[in-house]
């Protein structure tokens, strides 16, 4: 675990330059794929962007997970401009590199401005993420970008015995998304679905606390078809894996495109809940994320 783990969370991957990751995935999925259960068909390439797609024996459902990250971009006179939504803290510290080396700054604000200390001018357009600190114990884990890196390796642990299904590999969601359509276009005219689960990382609120299983979206911004959310939902019981049901009203997924799709395919956000959202210091329960790692395989192999 701790292994890939670290690999995962030291690529940066912030939106719009998902190629790091992907480079990761394609070689993780080469090197491992062996031991799977079944060998996947993988697709990747140009036409997919950095997505990448592997597609088990006869699928009737997909798992997608989003590989880019929250992050800034250089902007003017030493100004960032936020990619996404990340928490803005005076003193944060930002990594990065341009054509002149490697970058290591903080953050400055300035009223309603953010700017970084750098001691020369960083090109235009250069993408900063957080610096990452990784802290592991028995209960937790805590770093920079957990949202997403923990569906990532969700997926990955998935891929070890899924026998029928499409693990797809998004990119864009933290920035607007635009991946989502043009894949399932592709899924449905190479191998259809009539399911998708949404392996991302959700909040800690008053409802939806560490330690307490694997959260089971029932909606956010956006709403699953009931019809489907029961058959998860009984499953679930039916498995005696812990799992706790989140009701929002804001927030979204990839989950958004797949439901504004013309495509009838049904969707369900489940994820393991992390505090300090969008900071250097996400923070996940590990027996959280072992649940949440669980339900899948047991869902993937029954719906």
């Amino acid at each position: 675990m701790t292994k890939l783990l670290f690999d995962l969370l030291n690529i940066n991957s912030v939106s719009g330059n998902e190629t790091p990751m992907t480079e990761f995935l394609i070689d993780h999925v080469i090197k491992r794929k062996g031991d799977w259960k079944v060998q996947p068909e993988v697709y990747f390439g140009d036409k997919l962007h950095d997505c990448l797609l592997l597609k088990f024996g006869n699928p009737k459902g997909a798992v997608f997970a989003h590989i880019d990250t929250i992050g800034f971009s250089t902007r003017y006179e030493n100004q960032l401009v936020p990619i996404g939504g990340p928490e803005i803290e005076d003193g944060t510290k930002l990594v990065g590199k341009d054509s002149l080396g490697l970058i290591s700054c903080k953050i400055i604000l300035n009223d309603d401005l953010v700017f970084h200390d750098f001691p020369r001018s960083i090109d235009r357009g250069t993408l900063l993420s957080y610096e990452q600190s990784i802290i592991i114990d028995d209960k937790f884990i805590q770093a920079a970008y957990l949202d997403n890196r923990l569906g990532i390796y969700n997926c990955l642990k998935l891929c070890e015995d899924l026998e029928d299904g499409w693990v797809v590999f998004s990119t864009y969601e933290e920035h607007g998304g635009g991946s989502v359509p043009f894949l399932l276009r592709f899924i449905q005219e190479v191998a259809p679905i009539r399911f998708a689960l949404v392996s991302d990382i959700t909040w800690i609120t008053e409802g939806v606390q560490h330690h307490e299983g694997v959260a089971i979206s029932l909606r956010d911004r956006y709403i699953p078809r009931k019809k489907f959310l029961d058959e998860i939902l009984e499953l679930a019981y039916e498995s005696g894996i812990p799992y706790q049901l989140e009701v929002e009203g804001n927030g979204g997924s990839d989950g958004r495109e797949i439901q504004l799709s013309p495509y009838p395919i049904d969707w369900c956000f489940i994820g393991a809940p992390e505090d300090n959202v969008h900071t250097p210091f996400e923070k996940v329960s590990l027996t959280d994320l072992q649940n949440m790692i669980d339900l899948y395989k047991y869902l993937m192999k029954r719906l």
